[in-house]
């Protein structure tokens, strides 16, 4: 690839990341909610995973968003997803004084946009160079999407729950639409402006791979993207590494009370979480140009299952240290989403965008596996047993980095 086009390719690689800045913020701060909606609307334990539920159970929608995106293109579908993004969170502050589910189906307006962003997104950072480095420019965004993911709990805990919230008392639906309304409103401003910026930059559409260069030989592809089995085995791959990511940050809280840790603010805490991610996806970027993304996910998912195991059995006998162990499972997660996605686009051409939205169905998984988790919790009364699901899903990343990702 010649430097004038890697220059080319900078400033839209830039506008992307903001991008997932803000899906990241958004995606973390719904589910940094969880511990706040429980205590103010009087949540059961499966009640309280119902926001993971409907913002991660728009992403249904994915294959006929990236159908979408053949049509309009990345750019409009970008700013589809931005529009319903901040139209989303303006409608957030009526809706919560219609109670929990008039505040749920709200939160299904911004989980679409969300969903349209993120379909756009991938496939577009993957195709701004060569696809050897794609995995370390998804890791790149992904880096920026850590920073805001680090922000959103901090940005939950200031606002919406210190000092307004008191324990174990149901507050009434006018209070938290009182409590809620600045912040919503602030991000759907800010939305707005992002989505006005948008709509006046030219980025660069990108050609498929058959198109983009004269001279050589057409590759061959398949008729459909439905017809390669790495990427429907990556979309299940997508499907449960979503509980690994999700399940830590959502049942941190219940996990900090199992341990009898006092003087935290557990949903404070998640920083160091979502910080783990952070550094884990910086040094990501340097580590996936020098070794195989395959190798790179089987160390993070069995790195991930040991911390987690030796959390669990030293939960009795050294809790804070079980409690740090637990926050640190964020450090071999943070690569996990953008070499599945790598691994699961590799070698897919004038498909990648529909492949895309196939992929980015799965995130439903966030929905179901936290639901799973929550009834596990609610019947056994464990939340240890709850979150010890993640070790199947775990055991699947490492089968599919060895054997699922080849493409057949």
């Amino acid at each position: 690839m010649s430097n004038s086009t890697k220059s080319n390719y900078l400033f839209p690689l830039i506008v992307m990341a903001s991008l997932f800045f803000l899906f990241g913020f958004i995606t973390t701060m719904n589910n940094s909610t969880i511990d706040f909606l429980k205590n103010a609307f009087g949540l059961n334990d499966v009640q309280k995973q119902l926001p993971n539920t409907f913002f991660y159970g728009a992403y249904i929608l994915s294959i006929p968003v990236g159908l979408m995106l053949t049509k309009i293109g990345y750019k409009n579908g970008v700013l589809c997803g931005l529009a319903l993004i901040s139209l989303g969170f303006f409608l957030c502050i009526p809706g919560v004084s219609m109670g929990y589910y008039g505040f749920l189906s709200t939160v299904s307006v911004f989980a679409i946009g969300v969903v349209i962003l993120q379909v756009a997104a991938g496939p577009y950072v993957n195709a701004l160079g060569s696809p050897e480095t794609g995995a370390s420019r998804l890791t790149l965004t992904n880096a920026l999407n850590s920073v805001a993911t680090i922000i959103a709990p901090i940005f939950v805990s200031v606002l919406l729950v210190t000092p307004k919230l008191e324990p174990g008392i149901k507050m009434e639906n006018s209070a938290i639409q009182h409590i809620v309304k600045g912040p919503f409103m602030v991000i759907g401003i800010i939305t707005a402006v992002i989505l006005v910026i948008m709509f006046f930059l030219k980025l660069p559409e990108i050609k498929s791979e058959e198109n983009e260069s004269e001279g050589l030989e057409k590759k061959q592809y398949k008729s459909s993207a439905f017809k390669y089995t790495h990427v429907w085995l990556g979309s299940l791959a997508i499907f449960l590494y979503m509980g690994i990511e999700i399940g830590p940050s959502s049942f941190f809280p219940d996990y900090a009370a199992k341990l009898g840790i006092h003087g935290i603010n557990p949903i404070d805490m998640l920083k160091y979480y979502w910080g783990g991610m952070m550094v884990g996806r910086v040094l990501g970027i340097f580590i996936l140009r020098k070794y195989k993304a395959a190798l790179i996910l089987t160390i993070c998912s069995i790195g991930g299952a040991v911390f987690l195991g030796s959390s669990f059995a030293l939960s009795s006998s050294a809790p804070a240290i079980a409690m740090w162990l637990f926050l640190a499972t964020g450090l071999f997660h943070s690569i996990m989403w953008p070499v599945i996605y790598n691994l699961a686009l590799e070698d897919l051409g004038p498909h990648a965008k529909v492949a895309s939205g196939v992929i980015a169905t799965s995130v439903i998984g966030a929905s179901i596996s936290t639901l799973i988790m929550g009834k596990i919790q609610a019947v056994t009364g464990s939340v240890i047993i709850a979150v010890s699901l993640m070790f199947i899903y775990y055991l699947y990343l490492v089968f599919f980095a060895t054997k699922g990702s080849k493409i057949r």
